[in-house]
C-alpha cells in the first residue's frame, strides 16, 4: 500500500525541512512545531543544560522532552552554541533552519547586572557571534538562520544584523514575532529565575543567509555546502541531555 505524506506547517516552518533548535529553556517552542507537524523526525532539539540542570530549572521541560522523543525529536544536551558545528552527532548534518529564540549570554555581574551596560552587551555579542559563526557552517545550500530578538533599546545595540555580516551571513528578512503565533510556547528566563517568562515586548525574527562568497583572513571563501546525511541519526535520543 503506498502511503502518502503531506507536508504540514506553522509560521517560517515545515515538516519537510530539517530543522536544529539551540538554547532550548523547557523546549515548549520545540513541542510547538512537533505539534503542528504532527511528527518531529525533521527535528534536533539541544540545549546548553544537562538533563539533570534541565529538571530542577523548568517544571514542564521533562513532559515536554518525552513528548518529543515520543514524536521521533533527538534530543541533545550540554550543546554549546560556540562549538556545535564540531558536536560529533551535528557534524555532519545540515539543515534547512536553525533557530535560536531569545540568545542571552547570562549576567556577568548576577542580579547587579544591567542589560544597559557596555560590558554586558558585549557578553551577549560574543555569544551572538560565536553562535552565527559556527550555524553558517551547518545550513544547507539554501538554509537559513532564525534569530528572534528584542529590538528595542539596550537591545537593539547588540547589533546582530551587523555581526551576521561580519560572519559572512546577510538579512533575508525580518518579521515582527508574535508568541500567539506560537501556542503553547512559553519563553522562560534561563537565568535566575529560570521558570518564569518574560515580557517579550517589540521583537522580531531576523532571518539570515549566506552569502555565496565572503572575504576571510585568506581571500575569499565559497559559502556553499551539500546537505550531509540525515538517515543515520534517526532514532538516536542523544547523549544525556540539554536545556
Amino acid at each position: 500500500m503506498e502511503v502518502f505524506s503531506f507536508k504540514r506547517k506553522i509560521k517560517h516552518y515545515s515538516s519537510d525541512q530539517k530543522i536544529l533548535l539551540v538554547g532550548e529553556g523547557d523546549f515548549s517552542f520545540a513541542v510547538c512545531l512537533a505539534r503542528a507537524f504532527g511528527l518531529a523526525i525533521n527535528m534536533i532539539a539541544t540545549s546548553l543544560d544537562s538533563r539533570e540542570s534541565l529538571m530542577l530549572k523548568y517544571s514542564e521541560a521533562m513532559s515536554n522532552v518525552e513528548e518529543l522523543e515520543a514524536k521521533g525529536c533527538i534530543i541533545l544536551h550540554e550543546v554549546d552554541v560556540h562549538s556545535m558545528s564540531r558536536h560529533p552527532l551535528l557534524i555532519s548534518i545540515r539543515f534547512d533552519r536553525i533557530i535560536y529564540n531569545f540568545p542571552h549570554a547570562g549576567y556577568l555581574h548576577g542580579p547587579f547586572s544591567s542589560e544597559h551596560n557596555r560590558f554586558q552587551i558585549w557578553f551577549h555579542q560574543d555569544l551572538i557571534r560565536g553562535f552565527l559563526q559556527n550555524a553558517r557552517e551547518m545550513l544547507t545550500a539554501i538554509g537559513e538562520i532564525h534569530v528572534t530578538h528584542k529590538t528595542k533599546f539596550p537591545f537593539s545595540e547588540w547589533k546582530i544584523v551587523e555581526l551576521a555580516q561580519k560572519v559572512g551571513l546577510y538579512l533575508v528578512h525580518e518579521e515582527q514575532f508574535s508568541p500567539w503565533d506560537y501556542p503553547g510556547y512559553e519563553n522562560k528566563r534561563g537565568a535566575g529565575m529560570c521558570d518564569q517568562t518574560f515580557p517579550v515586548g517589540m521583537c522580531s525574527t531576523f532571518k539570515f543567509a549566506k552569502l555565496l562568497c565572503h572575504s576571510t583572513t585568506s581571500g575569499f571563501h565559497l559559502g556553499i555546502t551539500t546537505s550531509g546525511p540525515w538517515s543515520g541519526y534517526s532514532g538516536i535520543n542523544g547523549p544525556r541531555m540539554q536545556r
